[in-house]
């Protein structure tokens, strides 16, 4: 069990230490360095939500019936390696649209896989899962500490760190434990979808579970794309530093998990997580480095509330509820749901938000911008207790 404990531990550190290389961070190196508008850099971060609406539910399909699910996270993160390098190595936007897109395309289905062999090897992966996978929030940490501790946000280098440790990840993932398909997989996609998949689809809890998970993307894609420009154009120091304390909430969070699960149902911990991710903003509008920095400190730190008692919360309660036949399949689903058709269309709509509350200077308007992402996140979140209601397996209410 402990063996088993630190190599997924290891595997959610990689793999989220490519993410935390560039995702908080390239806004400001679009923007500032390679002078993109705000609408091509809504733009270049919608090519993860182009890449889950397409790969990440037929890779799930694949792993749970015909492939091994260690050897296609290998292969797929060894191609998007190149496709990350490529990037690193191109000003031009086509260009530089191009290596992203296709890095997504091989990135994106690798978190729910991820997610699918750690939830197939760990028992009681309510309580053992938040311990794994807060080594992913570590890393994420350790790279934001590193790119401001040299001052990288506007630099082409952290492109460059997620391609080394997309590289790694890749020739580690063949080193992990055979996981193959499932018996009781349907071989035959029309069984598939007659099926297991389409009573999934048809159960209100769910339904109404992957409505919100997609309507939360809109709130969630001003964090990725435009915080740390915003903490940039306020002029605090080591802004990518300073984020870093939403990952270190989450990490608080995810290894009170287990706590939280024994003493809270999952509607009012997704409720409260999708709640913050609306309330955050509000308390970014609020903040400046010099008059009130402890709101920005604040709606930082709720980061981890936001992302633990929703999304976490959301997989753990997806796994509770899917035959073991179909947990990739399912992850991959939601990835296809949260990053893809929602992020996409949350990444353009932020994009264009920032562009209208652009002055002719190049100012930003950002009282007016962070207007929009708290009221969306409000309202999904009262939706969201208004219509869910907790379910046991397939099926059965509890």
């Amino acid at each position: 069990m402990k063996s088993i404990f630190l190599r997924l531990s290891l595997l959610m550190f990689l793999q989220y230490s490519i993410w935390g290389c560039w995702m908080a961070t390239l806004g400001t190196y679009l923007l500032e360095t390679l002078h993109f508008s705000g609408r091509q850099v809504g733009v270049i971060y919608g090519c993860t939500a182009i890449a889950a609406s397409m790969s990440p539910f037929w890779v799930g399909l694949v792993a749970d019936r015909w492939m091994n699910v260690e050897k296609l996270l290998g292969i797929l993160h060894l191609a998007a390696a190149i496709c990350m390098w490529g990037a690193s190595q191109t000003e031009d936007f086509g260009w530089f649209y191009f290596f992203m897109q296709l890095n997504a395309l091989f990135f994106l289905p690798t978190f729910g896989l991820a997610n699918s062999l750690c939830f197939q090897h760990l028992p009681d992966s309510g309580r053992t899962y938040p311990r794994v996978r807060v080594w992913g929030t570590i890393a994420w940490i350790l790279a934001g500490l590193a790119l401001s501790r040299w001052s990288l946000e506007a630099n082409v280098l952290q492109l460059k760190l997620a391609a080394l440790f997309t590289l790694l990840q890749g020739a580690y993932c063949f080193t992990l434990p055979a996981t193959p398909p499932q018996p009781g997989a349907a071989r035959n996609l029309r069984s598939l979808f007659s099926g297991e998949m389409r009573d999934l689809l048809r159960d209100p809890s769910l339904s109404v579970l992957f409505i919100a998970l997609v309507l939360s993307c809109l709130p969630i894609a001003y964090y990725y794309s435009f915080v740390n420009p915003y903490l940039n154009d306020l002029n605090v120091a080591n802004p990518a530093g300073m984020m870093t304390l939403g990952q270190a909430s989450e990490a608080v969070v995810m290894l009170l998990m287990p706590w939280a699960l024994s003493r809270l149902s999952f509607r009012y911990l997704i409720f409260t997580g999708l709640l913050a991710w609306g309330v955050r903003y509000a308390l970014l509008a609020m903040g400046h480095p010099d008059q009130s920095p402890h709101w920005l400190y604040l709606g930082i730190a709720l980061h981890g509330l936001a992302y633990g008692w929703s999304a976490l919360a959301a997989q753990i309660y997806l796994d509770s509820r899917v035959p073991g036949h179909l947990r990739s399949t399912a992850q991959g689903f939601v990835s296809f749901l949260t990053l893809g058709a929602g992020a996409f269309i949350g990444a353009y709509f932020a994009g264009e938000t920032v562009n209208w509350h652009t002055l002719p200077d190049g100012s930003r308007q950002w009282t007016y911008i962070w207007i929009y992402p708290t009221l969306l996140g409000v309202a999904v979140a009262l939706w969201f207790l208004w219509k869910f209601r907790q379910r046991g397996a397939v099926g059965k209410a509890t």
